[in-house]
């Protein structure tokens, strides 16, 4: 039983083994959490994702602290959870056009990866499941905010007759 917990725990935080990928598994994991928010706002309003995001966050923190102490690391590459929770809160800001979901995946990598500011400080300032989770929402929010930005600004271009492309 403890054993099936286990792999259970690992199919979570992996996102489904995403995270496995030996290339890029953050970006592996980001762009199946894109895929699969895809498809859920296909079908569902956008309330259901920030309510899954939520949730994920809450079991994730726990399981990350769980995972973390059993494998003596501290914020494993495999754990892409928090890619996805970050993911799916940048596609709840900022729209759910291709176009946004397409900027809010590279704003919420480029934010990942560099990590400014507050992201930045978070990461390095909290351990555990809190700060694995912690810096992605943040960048998942900056992502967000700035996919809609940029947008928003396309789109005046565009009504102005600017040809932006």
């Amino acid at each position: 039983m403890k054993d099936e917990g286990c792999r259970m725990r690992k199919l979570f935080l992996t996102f489904f083994y995403t995270g496995l990928s030996p290339f890029a598994p953050g970006t592996v994991g980001s762009v199946a959490a894109a895929v699969v928010g895809y498809f859920i706002l296909q079908y569902f309003p956008v309330s259901t994702l920030v309510l899954l995001s939520i949730l994920i966050t809450l079991i994730a923190v726990k399981e990350i602290d769980k995972y973390e102490q059993s494998s003596n690391t501290n914020d494993p590459k495999e754990i892409v959870i928090d890619e996805v929770v970050g993911v799916w809160l940048a596609f709840s800001l900022s729209g759910a056009t291709l176009l946004q979901m397409f900027l809010s995946l590279i704003f919420f990598r480029i934010y990942d990866i560099w990590k400014p500011s507050i992201v930045g400080r978070v990461d390095k300032n909290y351990k555990g499941g809190i700060g694995v989770m912690g810096d992605d929402i943040i960048a998942g929010v900056l992502a967000g905010i700035s996919s809609a930005l940029v947008y928003q600004i396309y789109n005046y271009l565009i009504s102005q007759g600017y040809t932006v492309f």
